[in-house]
């Protein structure tokens, strides 16, 4: 397992979850949500030095089937957009059921009763990038590769 913090970003087409990694690279913590639009890339490359991370996951969300559809587009848009701007390794990992995952676990710990609209779901956000990157974290940790493509090669 490769040491070091990573940044988890679910893209939404409002929103940004954020959540990172412990630097052992075992437990991921919701980190915040920023506002979709002007000034959003460089926030994300801002919370990446802050935390000093070595890479960012971005969520792709394909349908079930495995298609991809124009969120799946704009999220590897986004991606490739981030690796330029940042200058750190950009990898897509599949986030296939994260929100769902995110809302059952909010709904079980009964966080998710709190707060109304606007709250509600920036604590989704967070929370869906939370999961999307323990997944990644564990899939490495399973498989002893880096998880998902890198948007630079497809590796």
């Amino acid at each position: 397992m490769r040491q070091g913090v990573r940044i988890g970003v679910d893209v939404g087409s409002v929103r940004i979850g954020v959540a990172r990694s412990d630097p052992q690279g075992l437990l991921a913590t919701p980190v915040e949500t920023v506002p979709r639009g002007r000034g959003d890339l460089a926030r994300i490359v801002e919370l990446a030095a802050e935390y000093e991370a070595m890479e960012v996951i971005v969520g792709l969300p394909a349908h079930l089937s495995g298609a991809e559809g124009a969120a799946a587009k704009a999220a590897r848009t986004f991606a490739a957009a981030l690796a330029r701007r940042s200058g750190l390794p950009v990898r897509l990992y599949d986030e296939r059921l994260t929100t769902v995952t995110a809302e059952q676990a909010l709904r079980s710990g009964g966080s998710y009763g709190k707060g109304r609209g606007k709250a509600r779901r920036k604590v989704v956000d967070q929370a869906a990038a939370t999961v999307l990157l323990q997944g990644a974290l564990d899939a490495e940790r399973l498989t002893g590769r880096p998880p998902g493509a890198d948007v630079r090669d497809g590796s």
